[in-house]
């Protein structure tokens, strides 16, 4: 099963955060995860995206919208791709990066769960609760979103992505890898 997992990085913060969600994707018996810059965006990636079983969007969210560049891609997929539906059906996902920790990173979220509706694809949020509700989880999905993945961009340059939304991020791309690999069973 292969994880498509098309992205824009404005700074290199979504860059890192895609190359967790990876991570997490490829640690998953079966799974396949592949990285598709959409700023460099060859005609062998629109293959990859349609053979795909599950496609994962990342952007960074930019004066509350998913980044020009990322909705450039989105309308891209209008034409043939969109009223054919050739995506349909397969897994969906997103996830954002912002400076603040809320950043407004909800609305692009989302607009990506929209344009991936329109595309009649199914979409799968992130099941991680953190602390304080799950003490067990101290650090894990810190800004409680659940329709997808939410980053803050580290202070850290060396780093990009704090740790704790690295390993946020693993699990987020090991889900959606499971999803996948379940949704394909059973059709």
């Amino acid at each position: 099963m292969q994880i498509a997992i098309p992205y824009v990085s404005g700074s290199g913060h979504t860059r890192v955060l895609a190359r967790h969600v990876a991570d997490g994707a490829a640690s998953v018996a079966g799974a396949k995860a592949i990285l598709v810059d959409v700023e460099a965006l060859q005609p062998s990636d629109w293959d990859l995206l349609a053979g795909a079983g599950a496609i994962i969007f990342g952007c960074p969210t930019y004066m509350g919208s998913a980044a020009a560049r990322f909705k450039d891609f989105m309308d891209e997929t209008g034409g043939d791709l969109w009223t054919e539906l050739r995506w349909r059906d397969k897994i969906a996902a997103g996830f954002t990066v912002a400076t603040f920790p809320s950043g407004d990173k909800l609305s692009t979220l989302m607009q990506l769960s929209v344009f991936a509706a329109q595309h009649a694809m199914i979409w799968v949020g992130l099941d991680e609760i953190g602390a304080p509700v799950n003490k067990a989880n101290k650090g894990i999905n810190r800004d409680g979103s659940s329709l997808g993945l939410m980053a803050t961009s580290s202070r850290d340059k060396t780093l990009m992505i704090d740790k704790d939304d690295a390993e946020t991020a693993r699990r987020f791309g090991a889900r959606i890898a499971r999803a996948a690999l379940r949704w394909q069973a059973g059709a």
